[in-house]
């Protein structure tokens, strides 16, 4: 297409190779980051008409292009140029018109950026937009009248404006023919030389009485194939005297202007004189009327002194420069003109604010994205040229991002750790200055989110838990909650309780207690018994919903407390078929002596275990009595002749609890004429019986 469209200007072989130098060159520059990529296609095509294989010029499948999201963007609000991704091509979007894009220049180009995703490429895109010949030579009037003097002699020149063309180079205004005449020639040569003006040369002296009036035609004829043409007519009036017009010192003026000049600023003060005299040498000064009408309202003529001044807001970037065309025409019966050409060259100032477009924000981020992970896109422009265009970004020091630039394209990365629980989003304030004097700037506030990920456990709000619990308890009685939190987001901050594999007493843990998983609520799956089981432990997990999950464990400490659940159980004396147990002591027994002990244990611990003895009942309150902690049974006196054979005594063990709990033993104590053998015999018996129990 490039090569169809360089035929298409002329077929001029060496700007074809000249551009496709400089394709080659963009190419091969742009491997290391972006690539530059140049088409030219003609105004005027329709839409869908092809500009080039954007695919094949990158080396890249079209389909590839589709599935990494690959779009075209331009900093222009209207969309000439489309990508189609089925087959990597560029084409047109929207008929193009070369006059409308680009008025006061010979070439015109259109700015792209193609933005291809996963990875992130960025690729210049200029298209140039050729002429064709779509427009006809048109003078500024239709009809020229001319009053010359028939004084004027032959090689007299009277200037007559060129016919406006707004295509370029061939296609533009070539020749001009004027209709055969005897008394006049076109002279071309100031055409040839890039003026707008034209002149008649006269060949032959006027005579008013042989004609008084002629008519010319004047034809201007472009370059194009086929070629189009204007014609205009020219009236010549032939008059007596004034016969000198003004004249200019300077044909051509050429003046450099501040953009910022304020209204009233002096730009050139003109000087035409005229020999005549009287009226015929008095000039006025004006507009040429071949001046655009907005050069009208930009600058002003003062018609006596000649000082052209600024009148309007001038703006480099919309015109670097103006042609200001000024004629001096005096003030004769018959009026003469002088022209001349100001030529005002437009100095940039620093006067446009550089601005920052985001073209792309991939937010949000994950937390544990690498560095030179890519956040956003951005381009910059700025109106002004030179200096003043040249832009800087900047971001604001200690944030884990940075920026990356090629050309006016810069790319928002990652720099550093990100962390959620820290930061869960950023304000980025994207500085752009430019380097005029003094410096512009503006800036642009790009908000990022940072998306969670499980780096997270759950974390115990203690490091271990006791729990004390009255054994006897009821079945699921809630026994202590234990609590976890997790300082990552939905789904990775669900926590879920469970209990570790283990046994106890060689049971599954299961079997003692469990877990409510959503809350933490331990319970009691058993009644525990503190004689049997006086404490245990459990290991809690706490693990969070996330992929893959994290988890951590704390231990629970289970103390089983006491209860008065047990009476005291009297190991000595015992009886049997509810008999009392019997005991004897020898009739010579002095106050004092040792009946019996009575022995007793309590399952309880604690003060619940601790023991007392009572005497209950006796026959013979008188005779005997029992040591309170010990159980000892002693005779309190030496018993007498007539003292009955036998003696019934009941005695209660009781214990300390609350309420306390109690047994009782009864005893029989039979009184026999022994000896001291016999008297030692029962006290060895006893004695055997308290160092059974102790062992």
């Amino acid at each position: 297409m490039a090569a169809a469209a360089r035929r298409s200007r002329g077929g001029a072989a060496a700007p074809g190779l000249l551009l496709l130098l400089l394709l080659l060159l963009g190419l091969c520059a742009g491997r290391a980051g972006g690539r530059q990529l140049r088409y030219s296609v003609r105004e005027e095509l329709p839409h869908g008409a092809f500009v080039g294989n954007v695919a094949s010029d990158l080396g890249v499948d079209p389909r590839r292009l589709a599935a990494r999201g690959a779009r075209l963007t331009s900093g222009s609000d209207r969309q000439y140029l489309e990508l189609e991704l089925d087959r990597g091509a560029l084409l047109v979007r929207e008929r193009m018109d070369r006059e409308a894009l680009c008025e006061l220049s010979p070439s015109c180009f259109l700015s792209l950026e193609l933005v291809i995703e996963q990875p992130i490429e960025v690729h210049n895109v200029e298209v140039e937009v050729l002429d064709i010949n779509d427009n006809a030579p048109r003078f500024p009037r239709q009809d020229y009248r001319l009053d010359i003097s028939e004084s004027a002699v032959p090689g007299a020149r009277f200037h007559i404006e060129s016919a406006q063309d707004p295509d370029v180079g061939t296609n533009s205004v070539q020749s001009y023919q004027l209709s055969p005449s005897h008394h006049f020639a076109l002279d071309l040569k100031g055409f040839q030389r890039g003026s707008k003006l034209l002149e008649l040369v006269l060949q032959q002296p006027l005579d008013r009485e042989q004609s008084a009036l002629q008519q010319l035609v004047l034809t201007a004829v472009d370059g194009g194939d086929p070629p189009k043409s204007g014609t205009a007519q020219i009236s010549v009036r032939v008059v007596d005297t004034n016969d000198n017009p003004p004249a200019f010192d300077r044909s051509t003026y050429t003046v450099s202007l501040l953009e910022n000049a304020p209204l009233g600023t002096l730009v050139v003060k003109l000087n035409a004189s005229d020999p005549d005299e009287g009226s015929n040498g008095d000039v006025i000064y004006s507009f040429g009327s071949y001046t655009p009408q907005k050069v009208r309202q930009l600058f002003s003529v003062d018609p006596h002194s000649g000082e052209v001044r600024v009148n309007g807001t001038l703006d480099y970037e919309e015109a670097s420069s103006y042609e200001i065309y000024v004629q001096a025409t005096d003030q004769g019966p018959v009026s003469m003109a002088g022209h001349c050409k100001v030529l005002v060259n437009i100095v940039d100032a620093n006067d446009n604010v550089p601005e920052v477009v985001l073209t792309s924000l991939y937010s949000p981020v994950p937390e544990d994205a690498k560095a030179g992970n890519v956040v956003a896109l951005m381009s910059v422009t700025d109106q002004d040229s030179g200096r003043n265009k040249q832009v800087s970004l900047r971001i604001p020091p200690g944030l884990p991002f940075a920026l990356n630039s090629f050309k006016n394209s810069y790319t928002l990365i990652t720099q550093g750790n990100l962390d959620r629980e820290k930061a869960a989003s950023y304000n980025i304030t994207v500085t752009a200055t430019d380097s005029g004097s003094p410096p512009l700037s503006s800036q642009k506030v790009i908000h990022v989110e940072i998306s969670d990920i499980n780096d997270n456990p759950p974390h115990f709000e203690e490091p271990a838990y006791s729990v004390y619990i009255p054994e006897n308890n009821p079945l699921g009685v809630l026994l202590c909650t234990v609590k976890a939190t997790d300082p990552d987001v939905a789904k990775n901050a669900y926590v879920s309780y469970s209990l570790l594999d283990g046994d106890i007493e060689g049971l599954p843990v299961t079997s003692y207690v469990s877990i409510k998983s959503d809350n933490g609520n331990i319970y009691a799956v058993n009644s525990f018994d503190y004689e049997t089981l006086r404490e245990f432990q459990v290991v809690v997990q706490a693990q969070d919903a996330g992929i893959p999950p994290l988890s951590s464990t704390v231990t629970v400490h289970v103390y089983v407390t006491d209860e008065n659940d047990h009476a005291p159980q009297i190991l000595y004396p015992t009886s049997t078929n509810n008999s009392a147990a019997l005991e004897m002591i020898p009739r010579s027994a002095n106050a004092g002596y040792l009946v019996t002990k009575v022995i007793a244990i309590d399952g309880d611990s604690g003060q619940n275990a601790w023991l007392f003895y009572h005497l209950v009942q006796t026959s013979d309150s008188d005779l005997f009595r029992v040591e309170l902690h010990s159980g000892e049974i002693r005779t309190t006196r030496k018993l007498g002749e007539e003292s009955t054979p036998t003696f019934n005594l009941t005695v209660e063990v009781r214990d300390n609890g609350e309420p306390a709990m109690s047994s009782s033993v009864a005893i029989t104590v039979a009184v026999v004429e022994g000896t001291p053998a016999a008297q030692a015999s029962v006290g060895s018996e006893n004695g055997a019986l308290l160092r059974s129990y102790a062992e």
